[in-house]
Formats: structure tokens, C-alpha cells, sequence
């Protein structure tokens, strides 16, 4: 039997999915669920669109409550005690200048099911957070990203 894929996440993050999930299940199947029934008594369901959207609409949310059900199902909360105080690891901010004169940027280190780079929250599965896990602040470091590669010194951590 295959094991399940862990989900690293902080707590604050397993309690986002949380929300989302009971907003899922208590508002928008039930809305998924009046629009099939309106889209219905409009007849023929075979030249619906109304009807092939709302059900379309109805499969994406099933499916989003059965993922975020498996990874809160299989959470692993990062506690803030084991995590290292002076190296960059899931749970930590870092901040780091692009070499040479390039603007400060600081992303949090997250597991995957948290990640949410317009909030500045990377996966500690992306290719940025794989090069600079581990490392120190005052470390430099060549960082992979699709764009090329991307030479970076690591200010600050917490």
C-alpha cells in the first residue's frame, strides 16, 4: 500500500484550511447545488450551459473538499521549538538581496499546501526554497529558477 504524502504546514496555516473547508461544505455546495436545480427547470439538460456549468462548478468543489480533507487529514504542524534559530527551514522568514544591487525580498518557508507567493509564502518545494534551506544569514547562494540561475546573500532570518 502507498503512504500518504505528508503535509508540513504551521498551525495558522492547517486553520486557513480548516475555513476553507467548513466555507466548502456549509455555503458553496449549497450554492453549487440551487444552481443545478434552477439550471434544471430551465429543461433539456442536453443543451444546458447553465446546467454544465453548475455541475462543472459542482465536480471543482467536491474535489477541493477531498483534497484539502487529505491534507489536513495528513498534516504535520511545524512547532516553532523545532525549528532551527539560525538556518533557513520551513516555518522561517528570510530575507535575501539579489546579487549584484538587486532589491531585498523576504518570503516565508512553507509546506506546499500553504503556498501563496502573492502573500510572499513559498513552497519549501520551490526551487528558491530548496537552495536556501539550510543556509545562514551572510551566506551567498545560487539559487535555480526557471528564469536562469540567480545569485542571492541572505540577510536576515527569523
Amino acid at each position: 500500500m502507498a503512504t500518504e504524502k505528508v503535509f508540513p504546514m504551521t498551525l495558522a496555516g492547517k486553520e486557513k484550511l480548516e475555513q476553507e473547508l467548513e466555507h466548502l461544505k456549509s455555503v458553496k455546495r449549497k450554492e453549487v447545488v440551487e444552481r443545478i436545480k434552477i439550471a434544471r427547470s430551465f429543461g433539456d439538460l442536453s443543451e444546458n450551459s447553465e446546467y454544465d456549468s453548475a455541475k462543472e462548478e459542482q465536480a471543482f468543489v467536491e474535489g477541493r473538499i477531498t483534497t484539502i480533507e487529505n491534507m489536513i487529514r495528513n498534516a504535520k504542524i511545524i512547532k516553532e521549538d523545532e525549528l532551527a534559530t539560525d538556518a533557513v527551514a520551513l516555518g522561517r522568514s528570510v530575507t535575501f538581496v539579489e546579487l549584484p544591487g538587486g532589491d531585498e525580498e523576504t518570503y516565508s518557508i512553507v509546506g506546499s499546501a500553504e503556498a501563496d507567493p502573492f502573500e510572499g509564502k513559498i513552497s519549501n518545494d520551490s526551487p528558491i526554497a530548496k537552495s536556501l534551506m539550510g543556509k545562514k544569514v551572510g551566506d551567498e547562494v545560487t539559487v535555480q529558477t526557471p528564469g536562469g540561475e540567480m545569485n542571492v546573500r541572505i540577510t536576515n532570518i527569523k
